[in-house]
């Protein structure tokens, strides 16, 4: 199984309380996403280049689903704050099982495959990243307006770094690094503002 990065989630109790956090932390403005109607939720996105951001809140308008919603998004409280990342693989039934149940999923002509815990609650204390393969040609970055923005760091903090590396066999990035601490993301962004941070 290969595994790339493919994007960033930054949960937020309501989708323009997030959009407006991304827009003023990052001096950019968001583009148009839309709902994912199995999970109850919605989005709005921002390209990267390579790969994008993506502001993640619960629809209000949308029915509850019967289980629980993917990044936790259930218990989320507190400001807009980086709370997951997403790798993309050639292979999602080699995922590992920890990594969750693979759903079908689609919006207009996009198509994928997305791991989800049972629980909505990602291993390692939700750092380990969800895992997507994206099914025929298209990929949001391919329909995102050129920002000038370009990740330059992701680290991955938790107590044992060296365990998530072993289950990341696959893994080869040299923005991604793993470090000793309490659980937690923190994104290094390249813009034409100069350099911002996520969180």
């Amino acid at each position: 199984m290969t595994l790339a990065l493919d994007h960033l989630a930054l949960s937020a109790r309501s989708l323009d309380d997030g959009a407006a956090f991304l827009e003023a932390a990052l001096g950019l403005p968001v583009a148009g996403g839309g709902q994912h109607a199995l999970m109850g939720t919605h989005n709005r996105l921002l390209g990267l280049g390579d790969l994008y951001l993506e502001v993640i809140a619960i629809d209000p308008a949308a029915p509850r689903p019967a289980f629980p919603r993917w990044f936790d998004l259930d218990r989320f409280t507190g400001p807009p704050r980086l709370t997951t990342w997403i790798c993309r693989t050639d292979d999602l039934d080699r995922a590992p099982p920890q990594a969750g149940r693979a759903l079908d999923l689609a919006r207009g002509d996009l198509r994928w495959r997305m791991a989800v815990p049972d629980s909505g609650i990602l291993p390692f204390d939700g750092v380990f990243p969800a895992l997507i393969q994206w099914l025929g040609p298209f990929h949001p970055t391919q329909r995102l307006p050129e920002s000038g923005a370009r990740l330059t760091r992701l680290e991955v903090a938790l107590p044992d770094p060296a365990a998530l590396r072993d289950a990341l066999p696959g893994l080869d990035d040299p923005r991604l690094v793993l470090v000793s601490g309490a659980p937690a993301l923190r994104a290094t962004i390249a813009t034409p503002h100069g350099p911002r941070f996520l969180e």
